[in-house]
C-alpha cells in the first residue's frame, strides 16, 4: 500500500511538471526516476512528511532533478550509461589520486592545465582540486566558507576555466574531484545576507534564535571544533539581532536541513557541479548535517538519511558521479557513511580512512604496530561496492581519533598516549626528528591535533638542516614505506601535493594575519617548480622520492590483487614492530601479494611459516616486486630492514 502511495504521487508529479520539462525526451531520466522514486519518497517522508507542503516540495525536487538532467551535457550522459554497465569501475587498482590547491600547486586553474603532464608522469589519474568556490578574503577557512556555490574564486579562475580543465582531464583519462560544502555557508552568502536583512524565509535556512535559551540547550552536549579560535557553537549577529549556529567558525553559518528547501537547494548545487564535469564530489562535513538538542549534533541518523536521499537523487540525474564522505569521525562511525545496505553504497561510495592514516603515524612514533594491528582488525569491513581513500597526509590536521578501547588493548593510557603523540610530532622529545605544530589545542581538556608537512613530520626538515645523510636516508625511507602501505592496503590511494618531492613545512603563513593562528597552513605549500625539476637529477632528495613513488604507482596498477574487493587478510606475526597483510586476486587464487612493513629502527624478522600458511613455499622463488630482489631468509625467518617494506610474490 505504501508503495502505491508513492506511485500515485509520482503520477501526480509527472502531470504537474512544467511544460519545458514535459516536452523533452527524457527516457533515461524517467527510467531512473521510476526506479528510485520509492526510496526518494520514503526518505523524504521520514524527514519532511509532517509538513503541509510535502507534495509541493516533492514536485519541486523532481523538477530540480529534471532540469539538471536536461542541462547535463551529452558526453556526460554517455559516460553515465557506461558506468552503470561497469558499476564497480572505481574499485580498480588503476586509480591513484592527488589532492592539491590549484593556486598553491600552479598559481591558478589555467596554470594547473600546464602541469597535468607532471601529474601523469607520476601516474596520477584522479585529481582532487581543493575548494575552488568564491569565498570572502581573510575569512574563507581555506575555501570552506562559500559565498557563492556557482562561482569560482576570482583569484584562481572562472567557471570557463573549470569547464576547460574538466574537458582536458577527460581526454587524458583523469578523474576530476571537486568539493561541495554541504553543512554551512559563508556569512556573506546571499541567503545569509537576506536573513540578516530580516527575510524570514532565509532565516529558516539557518539555525537562528532570538535569545540564548535554545543555544544554551544545544551547547550542553555539543563539543567545540575550534576551541582556540572559535569557542562555542553560536554567534550573535548584531545586524540580524539574533543568535546563529556557527559550529566551525563565527563566519560559517550552519544550514538547517529540517527545512526541505535547503535540501533541494543543495541537491541542485551538487548536480550543478556534476554537470560541470566532476566525476567525484567530496561532500564536506557530512557528519554535522543534522542538529538535535541533547546530542553532539554529529553522526545523527537523519544525517545518514539526508546522504541517502542525496545519493538517490544523484542516481536519477547523474548516476556516473561518486560521492566522498568527508567524515573524520570515530572508527565505529566511519563505515556507516557508506550506508547500511549489505552490498551497495547507499550514501557515499568513498570515505576517508582517517583511522588508518592516524594509526600509521602512531606506529611511526612508537615504532610498534600493536595499536595499528588491533585497531585495523576491529575496523568493520566496508560494503562491497564502496572503497576507502587511503592517505598519509592531507590539507588538514592529524586527529588522534582512534578508539580508547583499542588504545587500552594496546597497553596504553588513552590520554597519556595522545599527549605523547602530540609531543613527539611537535618535536618536544629530544629523540624526535619531527617538526610539527599543535593544532586545535583545548585548554579545558588538553586535547590537541597535529599539523605539519609529511617531510617535516618524518624528519626530513631537521635532517637537511643538520646536513645528515643518514637521517635524510631514514626520512626518505619513511616516506616511501608510508606510501607503499596506502598504495597496497585496499582502496584508492590519495597523494598530497608536495609530498612527492619532499616539500617541507611552509612557514610563510605566519606573515599573513588571516592565517597566522591556523597551523594547518604549514602543510598548504606553494610548489617550488625549480625544486620539482630536481626530480630529474639523480642523487637529489627530489629524485629519490619522486621516482621511487612513480615506480610504486606503476607497480600497483599492474597488480589485480590491489583492487578493492574486501580481498585483504591481516596477519598476526607476533612481532610488534611489523605490519603484515595479504592481498589476493578474487579471480585468481594463486595471485597473492604479501605486504610487510617494519616500523622499527632495526631489522626485524618473522617466521617463514606465516607465508607458508597462506600458500607461499620456500621451494618457489619469492620476490619483492618493488626491489626485484628476494628477501633475506635466515634460520627460517624473513628479515625486513629498518623502516622498509616488501611486496612479496611468488
Amino acid at each position: 500500500m505504501y508503495e502505491q502511495v508513492s506511485h500515485s504521487l509520482l503520477n501526480d508529479i509527472l502531470i504537474a511538471l512544467k511544460p519545458d520539462i514535459k516536452n523533452k525526451k527524457l527516457q533515461h531520466f524517467y527510467t531512473r526516476l521510476g526506479s528510485n522514486f520509492y526510496a526518494i519518497h520514503s526518505l523524504f517522508s521520514v524527514l519532511y512528511g509532517d509538513r503541509q507542503d510535502f507534495n509541493k516540495q516533492m514536485l519541486r525536487l523532481v523538477e530540480t532533478l529534471a532540469q539538471q538532467y536536461i542541462k547535463r551535457p551529452a558526453a556526460l550522459k554517455k559516460m553515465d550509461l557506461a558506468r552503470e554497465k561497469d558499476h564497480n569501475w572505481f574499485l580498480s587498482q588503476h586509480w591513484v589520486g592527488m589532492a592539491l590547491y590549484s593556486d598553491g600547486f600552479a598559481g591558478d586553474l589555467k596554470g594547473l592545465q600546464t602541469k597535468l603532464h607532471y601529474l601523469q608522469e607520476l601516474g596520477i589519474n584522479m585529481v582532487h582540486i581543493m575548494p575552488v568556490l568564491d569565498c570572502p578574503s581573510g575569512k574563507s577557512d581555506g575555501g570552506y566558507a562559500v559565498r557563492d556555490f556557482r562561482k569560482v574564486d576570482a583569484r584562481i579562475g572562472t567557471i570557463k576555466d573549470i569547464s576547460a580543465l574538466s574537458a582536458n582531464l577527460k581526454k587524458r583519462g583523469v578523474l576530476l574531484t571537486l568539493d561541495v560544502v554541504v553543512n554551512h555557508t559563508s556569512y556573506e552568502h546571499e541567503w545569509a545576507r537576506l536573513a540578516r536583512q530580516g527575510d524570514k524565509m532565509f532565516q529558516d535556512y539557518y539555525y537562528v534564535f532570538d535569545d540564548r535559551e535554545m543555544p544554551d540547550m544545544f551547547e550542553e552536549s555539543m563539543p567545540e571544533i575550534f576551541p582556540e579560535t572559535s569557542p562555542g557553537n553560536f554567534t550573535w549577529d548584531k545586524d540580524m539581532g539574533k543568535w546563529v549556529m556557527t559550529v566551525f567558525h563565527d563566519y560559517q553559518w550552519d544550514l538547517n536541513y529540517r527545512n526541505p528547501a535547503v535540501f533541494i537547494e543543495m541537491v541542485d548545487i551538487i548536480l550543478f557541479w556534476a554537470n560541470m564535469g566532476a566525476d567525484i564530489l567530496r561532500l564536506d562535513a557530512v557528519a554535522f548535517l543534522w542538529k538535535k538538542i541533547g546530542s553532539t549534533c554529529q553522526n545523527e541518523r537523519e544525517a545518514h538519511l539526508l546522504l541517502q536521499l542525496m545519493k538517490d537523487c544523484c542516481q536519477v540525474t547523474a548516476p556516473g558521479v561518486l560521492f566522498i564522505a568527508e567524515a573524520i569521525v570515530a572508527p565505529v562511525e566511519i563505515t556507516k557513511y557508506f550506508g547500511e545496505d549489505a552490498i551497495n553504497a547507499k550514501e557515499c561510495e568513498i570515505a576517508y580512512n582517517a583511522t588508518f592514516m592516524a594509526l600509521l603515524w602512531d606506529a611511526l612514533a612508537t615504532k610498534h604496530t600493536k595499536l595499528l594491528n588491533i585497531a585495523i582488525s576491529n575496523l568493520p569491513d566496508k560494503l562491497e561496492r564502496a572503497t576507502w581513500l587511503n592517505y598519509v597526509r592531507c590539507h588538514d590536521d592529524i586527529g588522534l581519533g582512534f578508539s580508547d578501547t583499542d588504545i587500552h588493548l594496546a597497553g596504553y593510557d588513552p590520554n597519556a598516549h595522545r599527549r605523547f603523540l602530540v609531543d613527539y610530532f611537535t618535536g618536544k622529545f629530544d629523540t624526535s626528528p619531527a617538526r610539527g605544530k599543535p593544532f586545535g589545542q583545548n585548554a579545558k581538556n588538553g586535547d590537541a591535533r597535529i599539523s605539519g608537512s609529511l617531510a617535516s613530520l618524518v624528519g626530513l626538515e631537521s635532517a637537511l638542516e643538520e646536513e645528515n645523510p643518514d637521517a635524510i636516508e631514514v626520512a626518505i625511507k619513511k616516506i616511501l614505506m608510508l606510501h607503499s602501505l596506502i598504495l597496497s592496503f585496499g582502496g584508492m590511494p590519495l597523494f598530497y601535493y608536495g609530498d612527492e618531492i619532499g616539500t617541507l613545512n611552509n612557514y610563510d603563513y605566519l606573515e599573513d594575519e588571516s592565517k597566522s593562528n591556523d597551523s594547518r597552513w604549514l602543510q598548504r605549500p606553494t610548489t617550488d617548480w625549480s625544486k620539482a625539476e630536481l626530480r630529474n637529477q639523480p642523487g637529489t632528495v627530489e629524485y629519490r622520492i619522486f621516482n621511487n613513488l612513480k615506480k610504486l604507482v606503476a607497480l600497483r596498477k599492474e597488480i589485480p590483487a590491489f583492487a578493492d574487493y574486501n580481498n585483504r587478510e591481516l596477519l598476526d606475526v607476533e612481532n610488534p614492530h611489523l605490519f603484515v597483510f595479504l592481498r589476493f586476486d578474487p579471480q585468481n587464487s594463486k595471485a597473492k601479494i604479501m605486504v610487510m612493513a617494519n616500523f622499527d629502527d632495526h631489522p626485524q624478522s618473522m617466521s617463514f611459516d606465516t607465508l607458508h600458511q597462506v600458500g607461499f613455499s620456500q621451494r618457489n622463488i619469492i620476490m619483492d616486486i618493488y626491489s626485484g630482489k628476494s628477501p633475506s631468509i635466515l634460520n627460517g625467518r624473513i628479515v625486513i630492514p629498518p623502516k622498509s617494506f616488501y611486496w612479496l610474490s611468488v
